[in-house]
């Protein structure tokens, strides 16, 4: 069972969830995307939620205070405390799907992009809506190795930024995990990373050398 807020919160500090893979390949919870296959997984007040919380987000994206009482009213629940409110079961589930999570008691971290549906998430829905979401695939395939790539070299540059920092490769690619990359372009970031900081160093170094007076006779 999720920690939901005590039933004395009345308010929530919502801050921004960062996620370098998610947040480029990820769709909008106010994008057709959510919409259409997204609904029937996370319901349809939890969505209508995450696409208030993220309009708010752009508004404000240090972070915002959410009230509670409030928000439950704008989305026609009502509020009351304790675990069983609607309300609070709608935070819930957002967080048990991995759209939210709740950091403290007083503080709730909010995805700006869904990923896509995994296959279980997928099973869950109506067999017509997992035909449609099988077209979408097929209609994204000429683009997806782009995607991919561009996936691929935002890890490679976070992994470059991180060693010219001066964490070593074993730091840079625990780091990357940490930020969600998967473990395979974690690795490659890395390796490509590596290499191309020793050559830049190896370039200075040389540049150096060159620049330097001769030793007199």
């Amino acid at each position: 069972m999720l920690d939901l807020p005590p039933p004395t919160t009345t308010s929530l500090f919502v801050r921004p969830w960062p996620d370098a893979v998610i947040d480029e390949v990820g769709h909008d919870p106010r994008s057709p995307y959510v919409e259409r296959f997204w609904l029937g997984v996370l319901g349809p007040t939890a969505t209508w939620l995450m696409r208030r919380l993220v309009a708010r987000l752009e508004e404000s994206p240090a972070g915002f205070e959410l009230d509670l009482p409030t928000m439950a009213n704008e989305l026609g629940l009502g509020y009351r405390s304790g675990q069983h409110s609607p309300f609070l079961r709608t935070i819930g589930r957002c967080c048990h799907f991995g759209a939210a999570a709740l950091v403290d008691d007083a503080t709730l971290r909010v995805r700006r992009k869904l990923p896509p549906l995994t296959r279980v998430q997928l099973d869950r829905l109506p067999e017509h809506l997992r035909a449609s979401h099988q077209q979408w695939l097929a209609q994204q395939a000429p683009g997806s190795s782009v995607r991919a790539e561009q996936v691929r070299n935002r890890a490679r540059h976070l992994a470059l930024s991180l060693l010219e920092l001066g964490e070593d490769g074993e730091a840079t690619e625990r780091q990357l995990h940490r930020w969600r990359v998967h473990p395979a372009m974690a690795h490659d970031a890395t390796a490509w990373a590596v290499a191309r900081h020793r050559a830049a160093q190896t370039a200075a170094r040389d540049a150096r050398a060159a620049s330097e007076p001769p030793d007199a006779a």
